[in-house]
Formats: C-alpha cells, structure tokens, sequence
C-alpha cells in the first residue's frame, strides 16, 4: 500500500481530472486505488459547493474559475481533511496544518511558483476563520 501523501495526490489529480472532463469518478480511479484515495476524492467532491464558497471568499481578486484547476483540486482535497476529517477512512485523521502542508508541497512539486503561496495563504485563512468561529 503506498503512502498516505501519495493517496492524497492520486485523490487530488482524480478531483482534477474529473473537474476538467465532468467523467465520473469511479471511471478514473486506477484499479488498485486505495480506500483512502476513493474516499476522499468522493467526499471533496460532494463538498465542493462548500469548499469552492470558502476559496471564493478567501481569495481576494480571484473568483473560483480564474483559478488553476489543478490548484483548486489541491485545495478542494486539503479542505476535506481540515473540515472533514470524520468523512476518510484513517487510524487518525491528518491536523489541519498537516493537510495544508501536503497541499503546499503538491503545489511546489506540480504547479507555478507562485501556487504554494496561493495554496498555504487561502488554507491558512480558511483555517483561521474556521478556528474563529468555534
């Protein structure tokens, strides 16, 4: 079984391709996908409405489509674990400061250099007003 870092990024980038060609989930997960990677894409999925309302509210200047889809895959994921984590299957759900640190570092490994940046400030926020609000 590989990593849960490396089930969050097949989560990530089955989010991503499903958000660029509308194919149903179940149609892009690999064979041998994890529980992990297929719970927590159906979850961020599910949730997307939500967590698309906290990134358009967090990012300043950007409404949600101007973003790169890649990164709001990113970010749509870490947000599950962060205001989710009940909803993945885990031994112990990741802290939130985890999640937005394994959204950072797929954003350096896969996108611009201004995308870890984007990511860390718009989580961060988010998790800031979540932590407000309890």
């Amino acid at each position: 079984m590989s990593r849960r870092s490396d089930q969050r990024r097949e989560a990530v980038f089955t989010v991503y391709q499903h958000d660029l060609t509308g194919r149903p989930l179940h149609d892009l997960f690999d064979q041998d996908a994890a529980m992990f990677t297929r719970s927590l894409a159906h979850a961020t999925t599910d949730h997307q409405d939500e967590f698309d309302a906290l990134i358009g509210k967090h990012a300043k200047g950007w409404s949600v489509d101007r973003i790169n889809p890649l990164e709001r895959s990113i970010m749509r994921v870490a947000l599950l674990e962060m205001l989710h984590p009940d909803m993945v299957p885990a031994d112990s759900p990741i802290p939130a400061e985890g999640a937005i640190s394994e959204a950072v570092d797929t954003a350096k490994t896969f996108c611009d250099a201004e995308a870890p940046g984007f990511v860390n400030g718009i989580l961060s926020a988010i998790l800031k007003d979540a932590s407000t609000r309890s």
